[in-house]
């Protein structure tokens, strides 16, 4: 949760009762992301209205794939289900869930029908980074399904062995495989705040998603180096020929400039998509924790 102040009371009236109706044995694990407005404070009151109420405060904001990646380090349920707290992710599609989940699957995944409350441009980038993503990754990751899930106890449990600490969870959680099925929806507006997601930090969670998920963009930079070197042989045996045949003066400046331009910017390209690479690498190496928890409420260690 990041500055959720405004939604908690609904999300809150929305969800316990559903959980009510389907067992008493739930917890809501709520994570704050280093809020800076009463979001804490609330979820603090919760927690003693209701200790199945549990808070996750981190020391700063650590992001969104950090926040769900607590969440999950530190469930104890059966089956365990991300969701936001803005209510874009209908909780009541939680009672389907479970059945599907009573009926055998691993994972249940919430898909949405549409992205009708989106800009047009959001819309299309969304689409044409899921087409990219699919062509370039091994892994198929589902359009339109965000971390809104169900995911039995094993599957979390190999979720947790996973080491990576630069986290791209729509492609973890397709990574991982078991049986699954779909279940779809239309989301509606949030029901208060705004949403912290701007085009800049899109446009970091799709290379994110990208690099993480593919080797491809690499891959691509072998072949366009063979394919300017295997044309450099032929445009420079034609211009040889040219004059030892016809007597042709090779003209130079202009066409020079332009090819090295061109390739100095071709090479400044692919130096820095190996620079997203070993950068995601220095990352791991540091082995730095993916979130920092300054305080909890009921309980203590994740296992």
């Amino acid at each position: 949760m990041y500055n959720e102040s405004e939604g908690i009371d609904k999300f809150f009236q929305t969800v316990i009762p559903i959980l009510d109706e389907l067992s008493q044995h739930w917890e809501i694990i709520c994570v704050n992301d280093g809020s800076k407005d009463d979001t804490l404070a609330r979820l603090r009151d919760y927690h003693e209205r209701d200790p199945r109420i549990k808070v996750i405060n981190f020391s700063r904001n650590f992001g969104k794939e950090a926040g769900t990646t607590a969440g999950i380090d530190f469930s104890r349920g059966q089956a365990v289900i991300p969701i936001d707290a803005d209510l874009q992710d209908p909780p009541e599609l939680i009672r389907e869930m479970v059945g599907k989940w009573r009926e055998g699957y691993k994972v249940v995944l919430a898909t949405r029908n549409a992205r009708r409350e989106d800009t047009w441009f959001k819309r299309n980038s969304a689409l044409m980074f899921y087409r990219l993503i699919s062509a370039m990754s091994e892994v198929d990751i589902p359009k339109n399904t965000g971390d809104f899930r169900l995911m039995d106890r094993q599957v979390v449990d190999v979720l947790k062995q996973l080491p990576e600490k630069t986290r791209f969870m729509k492609g973890i959680f397709a990574w991982l495989g078991f049986p699954t099925t779909t279940i779809y929806f239309d989301r509606p507006q949030r029901f208060a705040g705004e949403t912290s997601w701007n085009y800049w930090k899109l446009w970091r969670f799709a290379l994110d998603g990208i690099f993480a998920f593919t080797t491809l963009p690499l891959q691509v930079w072998t072949y366009l180096g063979a394919f300017f070197s295997l044309g450099s042989f032929v445009y420079a045996a034609v211009l040889i020929l040219q004059t030892l045949l016809h007597g042709v003066e090779v003209p130079g400046y202009a066409s020079t400039m332009v090819s090295i331009l061109f390739l100095g910017g071709i090479q400044l390209v692919s130096l820095g998509i190996i620079g997203e690479y070993v950068g995601r690498i220095y990352k791991e190496v540091k082995g730095r924790p993916i979130y920092i928890v300054q305080e909890s409420l009921g309980f203590y260690d994740p296992a």
